[in-house]
């Protein structure tokens, strides 16, 4: 045997040893990450099976992960038991329009405290900024007041208004537009665009991860939104679906199959909405704050 295949096999277990130690690492990690999954999404399978069984089924053990008979009727009982549609119509409303106006006023002024140079810039943006450790419990009940001074209370307007605005928002894109250089401002400024056109035609483009975040974060927080209407809305007709879907329990609080196809059906539209952006929300949580 020559010099070089003695040397080869010497060399071959300090090459090999470390590649089957990393695989297996990876092995090991992803096993963990798949069980935790499992985990997190036990109780949701279960609300799942629980919907499509009879009510005197749902607390059986063994558990019956698949009914045997499964009751498709509650999907329909759930929208003739209350008004069920009519709440859904409501948050939709005000999920769409308070996310809509929250995108525009946040990326607005996030591009003014992140590319314009006027005085008392990043005193203003830090006392904005401020304003989220201030508990909302805090000016919870002057905000009421005000709402009621200007005959706003019992209308979806108290939401919308309260919402439009938000200092997480800001602060959120304002650091993702950090990171966009000045360089290509500066050069369409050159070419003779407007700081709007640039705003629209360059930032906005630009800012998809950022702003699918937003969209993210405010549409759940609307959507799920449960002191808010409560203490704003008293019509019936414009009750919320988290209003709805206390109602629902307090007449039907020992029919738990249909509360857990109410409460199933509630979160359809979150989920459909992170599944659609959750591309640009993952790049948006890596790159926001990362100044290039």
């Amino acid at each position: 045997m020559d010099s070089s295949a003695a040397q080869t096999l010497v060399h071959e277990p300090s090459v090999i040893y470390p590649r089957l130690k990393i695989r297996l690492g990876r092995v090991i990690t992803y096993a963990i990450l798949i069980s935790l999954a499992l985990l997190m999404l036990l109780p949701f399978l279960w609300m799942i099976s629980a919907s499509l069984k009879m009510d005197k089924d749902v607390f059986r053990y063994p558990i019956e992960w698949v009914p045997a008979i499964p009751q498709w009727s509650n999907y329909i009982a759930i929208w003739t038991r209350i008004p069920f549609l009519t709440f859904f119509a409501n948050t939709l409303k005000l999920t769409v329009t308070i996310t809509l106006l929250q995108v525009f006023t946040s990326s607005f002024a996030a591009y003014a405290f992140a590319k314009l140079h006027f005085p008392g810039r990043d005193l203003l943006f830090l006392a904005y900024i401020g304003s989220i450790a201030i508990p909302w419990q805090v000016y919870m009940v002057p905000q009421f007041i005000m709402m009621r001074q200007l005959g706003l209370v019992d209308n979806h307007a108290s939401l919308i208004l309260l919402q439009a605005f938000s200092a997480f928002g800001v602060f959120l894109l304002r650091q993702f537009f950090v990171s966009i250089p000045d360089e290509i401002l500066d050069a369409a400024r050159i070419d003779g665009m407007s700081e709007y056109g640039i705003y629209f035609r360059i930032m906005l483009p630009l800012s998809k991860p950022a702003l699918a975040t937003l969209t993210i974060f405010t549409s759940v927080a609307v959507w799920n939104d449960f002191m808010g209407p409560l203490i704003y809305l008293t019509s019936q007709h414009l009750k919320t679906i988290q209003l709805g879907l206390r109602m629902f329990i307090q007449q039907y609080s020992a029919d738990y199959a249909l509360i857990m196809a109410a409460a199933l059906v509630s979160l359809i539209p979150v989920v459909i909405l992170f599944l659609a952006l959750q591309r640009f929300f993952v790049e948006g949580i890596a790159t926001t704050g990362v100044k290039g």
